[in-house]
């Protein structure tokens, strides 16, 4: 996932969201309530665990998830991580003023264990609008990747 405001997501991440995304998980506050994304299940046990470092998103949709919830608690280690290098910005910069309030995936295209590549189409609110976006994944080394985006409407 990227953000409308791309250019906010390419700059020098702040003290606050550098801060959060040192600590394991992203968002330890957040590990019992419930997962931005949307799948039923705790943050801790559905997006928390692929922030966290121990296991990976097995399919381009649940990358797809997992990023999104990494945005909502800025954990900027993981969206770094989990960028294709071949695009991967230097840093991700949160702004303070957003509020992510739900994701919607509207479809979805290969992007399973059976596959290399996938795209996954999305809305994603935010508190004032919302971003339609078909995000691209490759899988590196094994690993599911975000590669970049085509924004929508």
């Amino acid at each position: 996932m990227s953000s409308r405001r791309s250019s906010q997501a390419r700059s020098k991440p702040s003290s606050r969201s550098a801060a959060r995304s040192s600590v394991p998980g992203g968002a330890p506050k957040r590990a019992a309530g419930p997962c931005p994304c949307g799948l039923p299940g705790t943050y801790a046990d559905c997006c928390g665990r692929f922030h966290a470092g121990p296991a990976a998103a097995p399919t381009a949709e649940a990358l797809m998830r997992s990023r999104y919830s990494a945005f909502v608690v800025e954990d900027e280690a993981y969206l770094l991580r989990t960028w294709h290098p071949r695009t991967r910005p230097a840093h991700v910069d949160f702004d303070q003023g957003m509020r992510w309030t739900g994701l919607e995936i509207l479809g979805t295209s290969e992007g399973s264990a059976f596959h290399t590549t996938g795209t996954v189409t999305f809305r994603a609110s935010f508190r004032g609008g919302a971003l339609h976006e078909r995000s691209r994944f490759e899988r590196v080394d094994g690993a599911w990747v975000y590669v970049d985006g085509e924004f929508l409407d």
